[in-house]
C-alpha cells in the first residue's frame, strides 16, 4: 500500500544551482512531496506553469520563489503571475524564499495577495513541516 504524500509537486524558482540542489535534497528527504521541478528564473517558471502539454507536466501545489535572479526577478514574476488565470497558479502556496534581509523586500512581497509567506534561505525541514501543517493538514 502506498501512502499518499501531502504535496504532489513543488516548483523551485531560483538561479542558484547549489541552493536548488540543497533544497531538492531537503524536500525529497522530507517525504512530503512526490516531485520537485526547477526553474532558473521567473520567465522559465511562467513558461513551466503555462505549458501543460509537456509530457509528465506536474502542476505545482507549492512554489518557492527567490527574489534576485537574472532575466526576470521574483517581483517581476509576481507581477506576471498575478495576471495568470488561477488554473495556472500554484494550487496552495507561493512562498518567497530568499537571502534578502531587506525589510522593504518583505513588505513588498506581502503586498502581493498571492504570497503566503516570506522565509530566509536555506529551506529547512522545519519550514516544510510548517507548510504541510498550515496548508496540507
Amino acid at each position: 500500500m502506498t501512502v499518499s504524500k501531502p504535496i504532489r509537486c513543488i516548483l523551485l524558482v531560483d538561479d542558484d544551482p547549489d541552493d536548488n540542489f540543497l533544497h531538492r535534497m531537503i524536500i525529497e528527504d522530507s517525504g512530503y512531496c512526490d516531485r520537485v521541478e526547477i526553474a532558473e528564473n521567473g520567465q522559465q517558471a511562467l513558461q513551466y506553469l503555462l505549458d501543460k502539454s509537456a509530457t509528465g507536466h506536474c502542476h505545482p501545489d507549492v512554489i518557492l520563489l527567490d527574489i534576485n535572479m537574472p532575466g526576470m526577478n521574483g517581483f517581476e514574476f509576481l507581477a506576471e503571475y498575478e495576471k495568470l488565470d488561477p488554473i495556472y497558479q500554484a494550487k496552495v502556496v507561493l512562498m518567497m524564499l530568499t537571502t534578502s534581509l531587506n525589510p522593504d523586500d518583505e513588505r513588498r512581497a506581502n503586498q502581493h495577495g498571492v504570497v503566503t509567506g516570506y522565509k530566509s534561505k536555506p529551506l529547512t525541514r522545519q519550514m516544510l513541516d510548517e507548510i504541510v501543517k498550515e496548508h496540507f493538514a
